[in-house]
C-alpha cells in the first residue's frame, strides 16, 4: 500500500495523522525512504519507513460510506465478556494493535460493558479511554463533525447497543422457555399416549382370556364327544 503527500493515515494506536513529506533519510549507514506523518492529536512527527508500512499496521482513514457500518457495528448488541483477565487483556490488546477501527470498535464495546458493573484496571482503562479516543477522532475528521458531538452519538450508540444486548438476552431466556413448556407437553402427551396403549393392550389380553376361558367348556365336551 502506498500513500501520497495529503492522505489522511491511520497510525495504529497513534490515531489519525497526514502525510506531509515523502523523504529519503541515512541511518546508520542505511538509506531508505520514509513517510512524515503529521499527527493530528499531539502535532508531532511520526516516520514510517516505506518498506514497513504494512508491518506497523499503517492505513487510509476510512471512507463516508464506513461510517454508517461503524455505528451499526457499535450498536448491535454483540459483546465479547471475556471473564479471563490475562485472556481478556491479551485479546484486546491484540486486537488494538492490528490498526483496524472494527477491531477498536470491539475493545471500546467491550471494556465500556465491562466498566458498568466492576472497576477496571489501570491498564485497561487506559485502553478504553485509547479506544475511544481512536474511533471518535477518526469518525469525526471523516464526517467534520466536532469530537464533542462525536463522542455523544458514540455514548448514544454504546447505550443502545447494552439495551439490544439485553433485549437479546430476554428474547433467549423466553425462547428457551418456550422450547422447555413445548418439550414438557411432548413428554407428557407421548407418556400419555404410551400408557393408553398399554391399557388397550392390557384391556385386549383380559378380553382374550375371557373369551378362551367361555370357550373351555365347549371345547372339552366336543373332545368328549369325539373320544366316544
Amino acid at each position: 500500500m502506498t500513500f501520497e503527500v495529503g492522505d489522511k493515515v491511520i497510525y495504529p494506536n497513534h490515531g489519525l495523522g497526514v502525510v506531509e513529506r515523502i523523504e529519503t533519510r541515512t541511518i546508520m549507514e542505511t538509506t531508505c525512504g520514509f513517510y512524515s506523518l503529521r499527527m493530528a492529536d499531539s502535532d508531532t512527527i511520526v516516520l514510517v519507513p516505506l518498506d514497513n508500512v504494512e508491518g506497523v499496521g499503517l492505513r487510509r482513514a476510512i471512507g463516508d460510506h464506513e461510517v454508517k457500518r461503524l455505528f451499526t457495528l457499535l450498536g448491535n448488541g454483540r459483546i465479547d465478556n471475556h471473564q479471563n483477565w490475562k485472556g481478556r487483556f491479551k485479546d484486546n490488546s491484540d486486537k488494538m494493535r492490528t490498526g483496524s477501527i472494527y477491531d477498536v470498535v470491539e475493545v471500546l464495546k467491550n471494556l465500556t460493558f465491562l466498566a458498568q458493573s466492576k472497576n477496571l484496571s489501570f491498564r485497561e482503562k487506559r485502553m478504553l479511554d485509547r479506544a475511544k479516543f481512536l474511533v471518535v477522532s477518526e469518525i469525526s475528521e471523516v464526517i467534520g463533525d466536532s469530537a464533542e458531538a462525536m463522542d455523544h452519538k458514540v455514548d448514544k450508540a454504546l447505550d443502545r447497543c447494552f439495551v439490544n444486548r439485553d433485549r437479546a438476552i430476554a428474547r433467549a431466556k423466553t425462547k428457551a422457555k418456550t422450547k422447555a413448556k413445548t418439550t414438557k407437553t411432548a413428554t407428557t402427551t407421548m407418556a400419555a399416549k404410551a400408557k393408553a396403549k398399554a391399557k388397550a393392550v392390557k384391556t385386549a389380553k383380559t378380553k382374550a382370556k375371557k373369551v378362551a376361558k367361555a370357550k373351555a367348556p365347549a371345547r372339552a365336551a366336543g373332545r368328549t364327544a369325539r373320544a366316544s
